[in-house]
Parts: structure tokens; C-alpha cells; sequence
């Protein structure tokens, strides 16, 4: 984080202010405190106030409480010789939000991918030139990469999210301008496709940085996940529910003025949530960032951050290739479109289910290494396996496949940003995690363009299948496994994050972040 956002200046009465403000949310939102633990509110703070009495030991002391078992949500603020930890209740709203934008810009991503065949006659085209509106939809989030960075790192969350609010809602609209001219205009519709892609990054780098400023060690791995997971959440539900909204060429309009609808509701709260909680919920988010120049020479000098970034890269972008693509690999062999909205759901619901059981696991046991290297191999093997899976002609294969391909590689994607985040410390969250989304995206949309030139003609058997494709996709797949088997051998694995958390200073941490640890 930017030293100007972990400056806390609020005194006490304005925290206690903002806390009250927490209860009305709460309340208005039908939510409970469990994660908090928290049965009255000020008889959480007098608890701590009364545990920690001589300054500077107070941070360290509380910070082991966290690391130890209850890791009550608390946040540090000093008080006239007392530090009190807490987690504010309105991080919740941030992250519903987070949610929400990450659910509508995925749902603008593959809302025409959902249903290629329809908008190809709609638009009077090809598939192929409707792929473009995902490919360009993935190489925009590349282009917004460096401003994405630039705006985590000195506005926050916050100004990220009001810039892909407002992307997003300029964009829906002038796609659905497109539709409705006559005859349609498919390059409007493409323009406003790219600014929902230029948005994209604005909301899916923002988890990190978001858990980070507004979550305890307890939390972080679980609110990442749900935030990050919720973008292929909606993606799952463009798949599902695109091809009943467009049953013919001429539903695509209206299509597209739903989902212009769903994201202009759902990107209005963004003006209102707060920049920062009034105090830090633990010792490491008191940390300020290098500035980007030296962030830059720290990533680039740290050999865990590219044996991770690699391998999540190519599989974010194969995911990617195969959300968009997956119409047309099983249309060929007798699969409807309304099959393969299905099984693009299948896909992403069982990841998300999978992610919900294995993040708070991680959470507890910060076991993030084991955890990664036996996902890595699952993942690569699933691809593997899906080579035959169309050519069954039958449900059972690629729903079986696709389902253990989604809970391993959503269950790995919260575990290895945090993880990022702890190997990569002191470089604040925004960075690691910005760089790795966009060669995800970059990936996704070149194995898009390679996919589409090795599917056959019209004259193989059966006609337009990519199969090709997908032996692609395995063989990539396979190659990125070395890298995963590899951490822990070569670089740091020290979890700088978490040893701040857990009293130990930041100048007692080695040369991980160099990688030389």
C-alpha cells in the first residue's frame, strides 16, 4: 500500500463513529458478525485495551494473538498509550461490491462467446469474427495493466472501483447502441466490448489489495477468494443463461439491454464505499509500499514470483481460451449451444463450490506450497483428459472433466495471489497480482487466436472440430508443471506478510523478496 493510504490519523471517537456506522450496515444488510467474533462491540476493544498496556509490545503481542488460533478481527489504533486491534463490520459492503463488478464485468466478457452461432447471424458474420470480442475484450485488460497498478498503488480500492464502474457502465450501453442501430453495428459493439475490458483489471486486481487493507491474517485467503472467484462466477452465468435470452438472432438486443441493466445497478455502490478503515487491522498493513520503480526491480529479481506467475498465467489463460471457445469444441459432435452453456457452468460452479471448502482450510493452515503443488498437476491432466471428452458424444465425460478441471484450478487462484503476496513482501498487493491477471489475459487471448487457426475445415470429421486445439492446450498445460514442482527449491518461500503479522519486523526478514532467500 501507498504510504498516504496507511496513514491513520483518526482518533478514537471517529473510530468508534465509523463503528456504529458498521452496526447500521450490518444490520441493514442482514448480516451477523461470526467472523468477527465479536458479541458486543465495545467490550471487544476494553478486552484488548486492558490485555495491552506498554505501547510498542502491545502491536506485537496482539499480532501473535491473531497468528495463534481465535485470531479475533481486530485493528490496530493508538490511544493514549493503548493499541487496539479490530476489523471494521463495512468491509463486508467493499467486498459485496468487489463481488458484484466482478460478477457483471465476466458476464459482459462471454456475453456473446454464450451464444457465438446466434450473434454470428445476428451481426451477419462468422464465429470467428465474434471470438473477437472476447480476444479484444482480453487484450484491453493488458492495455489497462500499468494504469490498474498505478491506481491501486496510490488511490486504493477504491478509485479502482469507481474507474471499472464507470468503464463498465459507458461500455454496456454503447454495446447495446450497437445492437439496436439498423442494420446492427458491430464495431460500436465491439468499442464498448473493450471498455469492459479496460475495466476488468480495475476490479479482478483489486482483491488483494482490498483483503489486505480491510481483512486479518484470518480472513485474507477466504475474502480473496470470494471476490477473485466471483469474476468466473460470472462468467458461468453468461454461459447458463445467455442462450435463453437469445434463442434467435433476433433476441440479441434485448439480450444485451439485460445485461446493461444488471451492471448499471450493480456498479452504483461503488461511489459509496470508504477509501480505508480508520485504523489498521494488523501490524503488516501499517506497511507502506516501495515506490513502483523499486517494485519493479523487486518482482523482476525474485525467482518465486516468475515460477508462479508462469504457470498462473498459461492456466488463466486457457481458461479464458476455453470459456470462449467451448461452443464451438462441442457444437461439432452433436452438443447444443444450451449443452455447452451447461457445461461452462459446471465448469466454473463446482470451482467456486471447491474454492468455499479449501480457502478457509488455507486460511487457517497456511499451508499455500503443498497446496499448490498438488493443484498444479490435477489441472495439467484435466486438460489432458478433456482432449477425448467431446468425442464421447455424451454429457457424462466433459462434465466430469470440466468439473474436476474448475474445483482444481479455483481453489488454486486465492491460494497463489496470497501466496504471492507473502513472497513477494515488502512489493505491495496490486503489483504481483495485476501482472499475473494480465499475462492471464494476454495468454487467453493469443491461445484464442492459435485455437480458432487449428480448428479444421468443413471438410474434416466431424466438420470444425478443435481437437488440435486442445492437444495444444494439454501439451502447454503439462509444460507449466515443472514450475509449480519447483518452489521451494529455487527462491524464497519465507511468508514475509505473515512474520510481520506475527511480531517479527520487517528488517528481521531476509533477502526474500531479491530472491535470495
Amino acid at each position: 500500500m501507498q504510504g498516504a493510504q496507511t496513514e491513520w490519523h483518526h482518533p478514537k471517537s471517529e473510530a468508534d463513529h465509523l463503528l456504529a456506522e458498521d452496526e447500521d450496515w450490518m444490520e441493514m444488510a442482514g448480516l451477523n458478525n461470526e467472523e468477527a467474533g465479536d458479541k458486543g462491540g465495545t467490550s471487544q476493544v476494553h478486552q484488548v485495551e486492558s490485555r495491552y498496556t506498554d505501547g510498542e509490545p502491545h502491536l506485537v503481542e496482539a499480532s501473535r494473538t491473531m497468528s495463534e488460533g481465535d485470531e479475533n478481527e481486530v485493528a490496530l489504533a493508538d490511544n493514549g498509550g493503548h493499541v487496539e486491534y479490530r476489523a471494521y463490520k463495512i468491509r463486508w459492503f467493499g467486498l459485496m461490491q468487489l463481488i458484484l463488478l466482478n460478477i457483471v464485468v465476466s458476464w459482459d466478457w462471454l456475453s456473446y462467446s454464450a451464444v457465438a452461432n446466434t450473434a454470428a447471424d445476428f451481426f451477419s458474420t462468422t464465429p470467428s469474427i465474434i471470438n473477437w470480442l472476447s480476444t479484444g475484450f482480453l487484450f484491453a485488460f493488458v492495455v489497462a495493466a500499468p494504469a490498474t497498478i498505478w491506481t491501486l498503488h496510490r488511490g486504493g480500492p477504491r478509485l479502482a472501483l469507481i474507474t471499472c464502474s464507470l468503464l463498465i457502465l459507458v461500455g454496456n450501453w454503447l454495446r447495446y447502441a450497437g445492437t439496436r442501430i439498423s442494420p446492427p453495428n458491430f464495431g460500436l459493439t465491439m468499442f464498448g466490448q473493450i471498455l469492459t475490458g479496460l475495466a476488468q483489471p480495475f476490479a479482478l486486481s483489486a482483491p488483494t489489495h482490498y483483503s489486505d487493507l480491510w481483512f486479518t491474517p484470518a480472513g485474507r485467503v477466504s475474502a480473496t477468494a470470494i471476490a477473485s472467484l466471483a469474476n468466473p462466477f460470472g462468467g458461468a452465468l453468461g454461459q447458463l443463461i445467455n442462450p435463453f435470452l437469445a434463442t434467435k438472432a433476433s433476441d440479441i438486443p434485448n439480450m444485451t439491454l439485460y445485461v446493461a441493466i444488471i451492471s448499471t445497478v450493480a456498479s452504483i455502490p461503488s461511489f459509496f464505499i470508504p477509501s480505508k478503515p480508520p485504523t489498521p487491522v494488523s501490524p503488516a498493513s501499517n506497511h507502506t509500499s516501495p515506490s513502483l520503480r523499486e517494485t519493479t526491480k523487486l518482482l523482476t529479481r525474485n525467482p518465486t514470483f516468475w515460477l508462479i506467475f508462469l504457470p498462473f498465467a498459461i492456466y488463466v489463460g486457457f481458461f479464458n481460451s476455453l470459456s470462449s471457445l467451448l461452443t464451438q469444441i462441442l457444437t461439432p459432435y452433436g452438443f447444443s449451444e444450451t449443452n455447452s452453456g451447461i457445461a461452462g457452468a459446471v465448469l466454473i460452479l463446482v470451482g467456486l463450490v471447491s474454492a468455499a471448502i479449501s480457502s478457509p482450510i488455507i486460511d487457517r493452515t497456511k499451508a499455500y506450497l503443498p497446496f499448490i503443488k498438488i493443484s498444479v498437476p490435477i489441472i495439467a491432466l484435466s486438460y489432458l483428459a478433456f482432449i477425448w471428452a467431446p468425442g464421447t458424444r455424451s454429457l457424462a465425460a466433459p462434465f466430469v472433466i470440466l468439473a474436476l478441471l474448475g474445483a482444481a484450478s479455483f481453489s488454486l487462484v486465492p491460494v497463489a495471489l496470497e501466496w504471492l503476496v507473502e513472497v513477494t513482501w515488502p512489493v505491495g498487493p496490486e503489483a504481483g497480482s495485476t501482472i499475473c491477471w494480465a499475462g492471464g489475459q494476454l495468454l487467453g487471448g493469443i491461445f484464442i487466436v492459435l485455437s480458432d487457426a487449428l480448428k479444421a475445415g468443413k471438410d474434416a470429421s466431424p466438420p470444425f472440430t478443435m481437437s488440435r486445439a486442445l492437444i495444444f492446450e494439454a501439451v502447454v498445460a503439462a509444460a507449466a508443471v515443472p514450475c509449480a514442482l519447483a518452489l521451494g527449491w529455487v527462491g524464497s518461500v519465507e511468508q514475509g506478510r505473515l512474520g510481520v503479522d506475527k511480531g517479527r519486523g520487517e528488517g528481521e526478514r531476509s533477502g526474500g523478496a531479491d530472491g535470495d532467500g
